[in-house]
């Protein structure tokens, strides 16, 4: 099989597909979930803590005097440990979002009744012929 033919039976089998689709709409669905983070959970979050902003803590290393990330960054190296918390506590509440919403697909798709067996086909007409010329030959033996 030539590389041309395998790679194409390769990329048009179902599971490719899916996973290009899945990728595609995780993608979108991560943005929708980070702005969710960022604009919702996390103003109400630094309220909570009275402000508290992680993303400007940082140790620097070049002798800089600023005292906001961006500024330190222009002169010199940092060790921005606030925004490594930020992103950390960012993660954890996704993931706690993500599980939270996996669990009540769980659930709905527990409580979604199973649908009743189909009654049977009905047996064709030559079937049921036939049955009623046996049964007459074994009645006349």
């Amino acid at each position: 099989m030539g590389f041309m033919t395998e790679f194409k039976e390769f990329a048009t089998k179902g599971n490719v597909v899916d996973l290009a689709v899945g990728v595609i709409i995780g993608g979108a669905f991560g943005k929708i979930v980070g702005s969710l983070v960022d604009d919702v959970i996390m103003p109400v979050v630094s309220t909570i803590f009275g402000g508290l902003d992680f993303s400007n803590y940082f140790i620097p290393l070049a002798g800089q005097t600023a005292t906001v990330l961006a500024e330190a960054k222009k002169a010199g190296a940092v060790f921005a440990y606030g925004s490594f918390i930020t992103v950390l506590l960012n993660f954890i509440i996704l993931a706690f979002i993500i599980f939270m919403m996996v669990k009540q697909i769980n659930r709905i798709k527990r409580e979604t009744p199973a649908a009743p067996p189909a009654p049977p086909a009905p047996t064709p007409e030559d079937v049921v012929l036939l049955r009623e010329i046996r049964d007459a030959l074994k009645s006349r033996a």
